[in-house]
């Protein structure tokens, strides 16, 4: 008689009671993934972070802009290799509701220092001759079924067009990331169309993106910026690009310490609730240990038996959990595609997902399998009868 026949008789002697607990598990990893795609939705600047990239920005603060001809005073700095701006536009399409990462940018270098950037080469030259083109993400096409050659109207809060009316695009590009956890959700169009058609403010943009030459030091180059710009109108402050990232994800506050504390607390209940089912199990099998270690059972077997119990029920949850949170992420992306445009469970977190489903299996499963290895036969038959 094998040990997944017995365990498998002994899930479904208690149906209700085994469904219920395999239930509980299954919904606290649904939380898991979840709480793991929410993390990375927030991280995933971090983690792509290029070390050899700078981002230069006023020193009071973002929202403060810096002019646009300091980019070629950037570029003389010893170190730099090459320099971009990018300005936040705040698109909105059609509805306030439909909002999204949308940047003027110079299409050439901007490509050169983003090469996560993945965009066709006919579809670069088209941006390069069409003056009112725009690049757009994949996830952001998807998204409002948009494709080359649609022309889309945004307005925008922040920089009114000359006018009032409507900034007009023409989507000459769509582009992909070179990464999985690349923001294919951006609207990048060209800078001088927009310098051209603002209403106020010319000039300016908002922050800068530097490439480090090979060999430099990312510090004396950070730090070399910033004194270029000392004491100047426009005071600047230089950080790495996976800092300047980190401190959007801050001002959200500590993900990582707000995932730990949150999974604690369920996993912890969960193994309560699982750990007070096993335990019951073995007390109501009482008799039937005792039998099958006086039919030959030995501690070990009895040992297994129980442990494969805990393991296959925490097993078949956590499984079940994690596929349901792949399957909708894979199939939807992001529930809130204008905040979280990064939304997916990484495999990393996958596996760990199943190594704690494996731990919770031995954690609710050691005690009640030492009790039922302690079970004298004498004293489970007297039981019994």
């Amino acid at each position: 008689m094998s040990l997944l026949f017995l365990v498998w008789s002994h899930l479904k002697r208690k149906k209700l009671r085994s469904a219920l607990t395999l239930l509980s598990i299954t919904v606290a990893f649904v939380l898991f993934g979840l709480l793991c795609a929410l993390k990375e939705a927030f991280t995933a600047g971090v983690s792509l972070a290029d070390a050899d990239r700078l981002i230069t920005r006023h020193k009071i603060s973002l929202i403060q802009p810096l002019p646009v001809s300091y980019r070629p005073r950037i570029e003389r700095i010893p170190g730099v290799a090459s320099a971009v701006h990018m300005t936040w536009f705040n698109g909105i399409y059609q509805d306030p509701k439909n909002f999204f990462g949308s940047f003027p940018v110079d299409p050439a270098p901007f490509l050169e220092m983003y090469p996560e950037i993945l965009l066709p080469a006919d579809q670069k030259e088209a941006w390069l001759a069409q003056r009112n083109g725009a690049v757009v993400g994949r996830t952001l096409v998807n998204r409002f079924g948009w494709k080359i050659g649609d022309r889309v109207p945004l307005m925008s809060p922040i920089w009114p067009r000359q006018g009032d009316a409507p900034w007009e695009f023409e989507i000459v590009g769509i582009y992909d990331g070179a990464k999985k956890g690349t923001d294919t959700s951006g609207f990048y169009f060209r800078y001088d169309y927009f310098d051209e058609g603002r209403a106020r403010d010319k000039g300016i943009v908002s922050w800068y993106g530097i490439r480090i030459a090979r060999g430099a030091r990312v510090e004396e180059v950070a730090k070399a910026v910033d004194e270029e710009f000392a004491n100047s109108p426009y005071e600047t402050k230089t950080e790495p690009e996976g800092a300047f990232a980190q401190g959007f994800v801050q001002q959200v506050g500590d993900i990582g310490t707000i995932l730990i504390a949150i999974l604690s607390a369920v996993f912890f209940t969960i193994l309560l609730v699982a750990g007070n089912t096993m335990a019951q199990s073995v007390r109501e099998r009482t008799g039937e240990i005792g039998v099958l270690k006086a039919v030959g059972f030995t501690n070990a077997r009895v040992l297994g038996l129980v442990l494969v119990e805990s393991c296959l029920l925490a097993g078949i949850g956590g499984l079940i959990g994690l596929a349901l949170v792949w399957t909708y992420t894979t199939a939807h992306g992001s529930p809130v595609p204008s905040i979280l445009p990064v939304f997916y469970v990484p495999t990393r977190d996958l596996l760990r997902g199943a190594s704690l489903a494996a731990a919770l299996g031995l954690a609710t499963g050691i005690l009640p399998a030492l009790q039922a290895v302690r079970l004298r036969v004498a004293d489970a038959l007297r039981r019994q009868s």
